[in-house]
C-alpha cells in the first residue's frame, strides 16, 4: 500500500496563505522511508504506517531497530501520524483480539484495544459507504477544500480488517496528565452489530480500511490539513523561541 498511499498524496492540492494573507496553494511531497536512518534523514513533518501484515511488519521493525524509532517519532506527539489497517493495529497500545500465538509486538501511542481480522477472512473482504467525522470540506473527493459542502458517504474498502473493541471514555475530570479522548470518526454496521474503524487521539490518526485504495482524496486530505497546522505551529513555536 506504499505507492497507493504516495500517489494519492501527490494528487493533493491544499490552499493555504502566505504570512501577508495571500491566497496560495500547498502541495504533498511524499517520501517513502524503511528504516531508522531513513526516518531521521527525511525528518518528515507526518508518517503514514500502510496496510500489510502487522506481525509480520512488526518483527522485520524490532529486528532492524525502526520499531523504538517509530515510538520516539510518536511519542514526540508534535507530529501527525496516521495508521491504515495493519498500521492500526501497530499505533494501537494493545491488541484484544486475533494476535497470533506468540502475541503481537506493537509501536504504541493510540489509547484504544483493536481486534485483529475482527470480519474474517480474505473472502470475507467488503465495500461499505461510511460517514466520516471531518470530511465535510471536500465533498468531491478531488482533494481540493470545498468549504461548507455537505460531505458525501466515503467508500469504505475493507481488506482482512481490524475494528477497535475498545475506546475509553473520556475522562469525569479534567487532569492535566490523563490521555488526550479518542475521537471515534467512523462506524460501520455488519451483521448486525456496530464497529469502530476509525479514530482520532490528538496527532494520531487510525482507520480500518484502505482509502488509498479509492479515488477519494478527502481521508488524505484531512490528515494533510492536520499535517499543515502541525508544521506552521512548529514553526512558530521555533520562531519564538529565536527571539
Amino acid at each position: 500500500a506504499f505507492s497507493e498511499h504516495v500517489e494519492a498524496f501527490k494528487r493533493l492540492t491544499l490552499p493555504s496563505a502566505t504570512s501577508d494573507g495571500s491566497a496560495t496553494s500547498v502541495r504533498v511531497v511524499p517520501v517513502e522511508i524503511r528504516s531508522a536512518d531513513q526516518l531521521a534523514a527525511a525528518d518528515p513533518d507526518a508518517l503514514v504506517l500502510p496496510g500489510g501484515e502487522s506481525t509480520a511488519i512488526a518483527l522485520v521493525a524490532e529486528r532492524s531497530g525502526f520499531l523504538d524509532a517509530l515510538r520516539r517519532f510518536i511519542a514526540a506527539g508534535d507530529r501527525p501520524v496516521w495508521g491504515t489497517c495493519a498500521g492500526m493495529i501497530l499505533l494501537a497500545n494493545s491488541v484484544s483480539a486475533g494476535a497470533k500465538q506468540g502475541g503481537q509486538a506493537v509501536i504504541g501511542g493510540l489509547d484504544v484495544a483493536v481486534h485483529r481480522n475482527a470480519f474474517g477472512r480474505q473472502l470475507d473482504s467488503f465495500l461499505a459507504p461510511l460517514d466520516i467525522v471531518g470530511l465535510d470540506h471536500d465533498n468531491n473527493g478531488d482533494g481540493i477544500v470545498d468549504s461548507g459542502a455537505p460531505s458525501a458517504p466515503f467508500p469504505g474498502v475493507f481488506i482482512r480488517a481490524p475494528a477497535i473493541d475498545l475506546v475509553p471514555p473520556p475522562p469525569a475530570t479534567e487532569d492535566a496528565l490523563a490521555p488526550a479522548p479518542v475521537t471515534v470518526l467512523a462506524r460501520v454496521e455488519r451483521g448486525g452489530a456496530s464497529y469502530v474503524v476509525a479514530v482520532r487521539q490528538r496527532h494520531i490518526f487510525a482507520s480500518a480500511f484502505h482509502p488509498e485504495l479509492t479515488s477519494d482524496l478527502r481521508f488524505h486530505a484531512m490528515f494533510a490539513r492536520a499535517t499543515l497546522r502541525a508544521a506552521v505551529a512548529r514553526r512558530q513555536a521555533a520562531d519564538a523561541s529565536a527571539v
